[in-house]
């Protein structure tokens, strides 16, 4: 973002979309985490995090489509954040990124804290914000025009959403639009989104902090509706930086078992806008499925002398003799 507006050409543009790549993976750890930590995946805070989780995947396939049409090659495995740590492209600068079940700071300084928009229409949050990094591009993308490919695009049912390739300046447009406001809505309703009456995702985990819906008032937006009971979850702590140090041997075997399934993910997103398509695509979301199972078996493996408990560390595994997104 630091590149004047009237240098932003097609390379600026790739450049950008491989952060936005990294920016996207790095939301979806720490939502399986959340949603992953709670013990009943029927209630309502259960469901909200599941359905955001798939939004956030959608996304990353929105990102991967823009960067493969302008003639760039995602490189998904290369981005993998390491947490604790920042968020790409110094976008919300400040923000700390952590593992950890669902606890109420945690949807506070993580899930609330990425998803800011610049003025809230509950409370002001500071930029530079995911919805200002999204509409640069946007305005790159309206001022260089760039001739754009469907070669290797991929076309694939997300969850509810069913990802298609972009063909023309207006696919584009609708693209990062449904990004912005799924993300972190308009500036007049947090239920003015692409996902029927749904909150964005910054409001919705703000009704998780609050323990309230959000209703319209006398005097703007505020979490006074219906409660919104904040779940029973496994007591999953945050994962220190670098990794659990010297864990018990069945510990240390779950975490290389769920590492390497989160690997061979990474590697079939690759895989996917190489030229393996939807099917590549397919059997990285079915391998994502799996790291449920891991995942919940270290959140219910109690750490020595605490009262919390092991979570996947989300370590990519690097293939001998590769290189990352080849």
């Amino acid at each position: 973002m630091a590149v004047p507006a009237d240098s932003r050409g097609v390379e600026w543009l790739r450049s950008a979309l491989q952060v936005a790549v990294g920016l996207e993976l790095a939301t979806i750890p720490p939502y399986l985490c959340g949603w992953w930590s709670v013990r009943d995946h029927r209630g309502e805070v259960a469901r909200m995090l599941r359905r955001i989780v798939g939004d956030e995947m959608y996304h990353l396939g929105i990102v991967c489509n823009l960067l493969t049409a302008v003639g760039g090659r995602p490189r998904i495995k290369a981005a993998a954040p390491v947490y604790p740590g920042p968020l790409p492209g110094g976008v919300r600068a400040g923000v700390t990124v952590y593992l950890s079940g669902l606890t109420r700071p945690f949807v506070r300084d993580v899930m609330m804290a990425i998803e800011a928009p610049e003025e809230s229409l509950a409370r002001n949050a500071a930029s530079p914000t995911v919805g200002e990094f999204y509409e640069g591009m946007l305005r790159a993308f309206r001022t260089v025009r760039p001739e754009l490919s469907t070669r290797t695009q991929v076309t694939q049912h997300i969850d509810s959403d069913e990802l298609r390739p972009v063909r023309s300046l207006d696919d584009v447009e609708h693209a990062i639009e449904i990004i912005r406001e799924q993300g972190e809505g308009t500036d007049s309703s947090p239920l003015d989104t692409f996902s029927d009456d749904r909150p964005a995702h910054y409001y919705a985990f703000g009704e998780i902090y609050h323990g309230r819906e959000l209703r319209p008032t006398d005097d703007g937006w505020r979490y006074v509706g219906g409660p919104v009971p904040f779940p029973d979850v496994r007591p999953m702590a945050p994962v220190p930086a670098g990794g659990w140090r010297n864990p018990p041997a069945h510990v240390g075997g779950l975490l290389f078992r769920f590492d390497a399934m989160y690997s061979t993910v990474l590697d079939s997103l690759d895989a996917a806008w190489a030229g393996g398509g939807h099917r590549a695509l397919g059997a990285g979301i079915h391998t994502m499925r799996g790291l449920e199972r891991p995942a919940v078996e270290l959140m219910e493996t109690a750490i020595p002398n605490t009262r919390s408990t092991y979570g996947p560390q989300f370590h990519a595994l690097r293939r001998p003799g590769t290189r990352d997104g080849a």
